[in-house]
């Protein structure tokens, strides 16, 4: 705790007295962050510092395995973030960040490392498609440090399609006013690599459009002849 209160002490007396303004009119005029950030609770990763964020600009919640439970499966700390987010902030962007080396896909992949832990196990079942399209689907001789990475980025794919069961989310995204994104954080590199919707995982590079995971108004099934055809 020594280098943490440290650390408090740096910001108070050096940091803060820069950036006192900023704080007074964030709570002046309230927060309006840019986008909702889901990512993992390892310490590695940082999204206002892979970001370069600064304070107001990101919501962000963390958690194990940057899992978000479907809608009617949990009520819980990401889906109250989920629904403040973008109900009550109105974030035009959310976000789902995995990462490289992750503790919670390698546990996934040897599920008897976590017999003494029984929360960590329910809570990882969010994940248990994911696991089953790797084991299924990927080639067997993967090592496995390529089995947990190709795990880490499927299940950002299965976390967004959780996402999008939670009803706030659904109706931004039909209103045109929200865009969903996938991110896999490459910690020995320092590169982000991007969801495509259409082609998988791609290298975000400068100067070059993000890909898109889901954008708004993507799905309308209504028949749009019926409805006017009954008014």
């Amino acid at each position: 705790m020594d280098s943490i209160m440290s650390g408090v002490t740096r910001f108070r007396c050096e940091v803060f007295p820069n950036q006192q303004q900023l704080y007074q009119r964030l709570v002046r005029e309230g927060q309006q962050p840019q986008a909702l950030v889901i990512s993992c609770a390892d310490s590695r990763v940082a999204p206002e510092l892979i970001t370069q964020s600064g304070p107001g600009d990101l919501f962000v919640t963390r958690n194990v395995g940057n899992i978000v439970p479907p809608f009617s499966q949990a009520n819980g700390g990401v889906s109250s973030a989920i629904e403040y987010a973008v109900d009550a902030l109105k974030v035009r962007d959310i976000v789902v960040c995995g990462h490289s080396d992750c503790g919670a896909m390698k546990a996934l992949l040897s599920p008897g490392s976590l017999d003494s832990m029984p929360n960590v196990t329910a809570w990882l079942r969010h994940s248990h498609a994911a696991r089953q399209v790797i084991e299924s689907a990927y080639p067997a001789d993967l090592d496995p440090d390529q089995k947990a990475a190709a795990l880490a980025q499927e299940n950002v794919l299965f976390q967004i399609n959780h996402l999008r069961s939670h009803p706030s989310v659904a109706a931004a995204l039909a209103r045109g006013e929200l865009t969903l994104h996938g991110w896999f954080f490459d910690l020995t590199s320092g590169d982000i690599l991007a969801l495509d919707g259409d082609s998988g995982f791609r290298r975000v590079a400068t100067g070059q459009p993000l890909p898109v995971a889901v954008r708004p108004a993507e799905r309308r099934v209504a028949n749009t002849f019926f409805l006017h055809a009954a008014e």
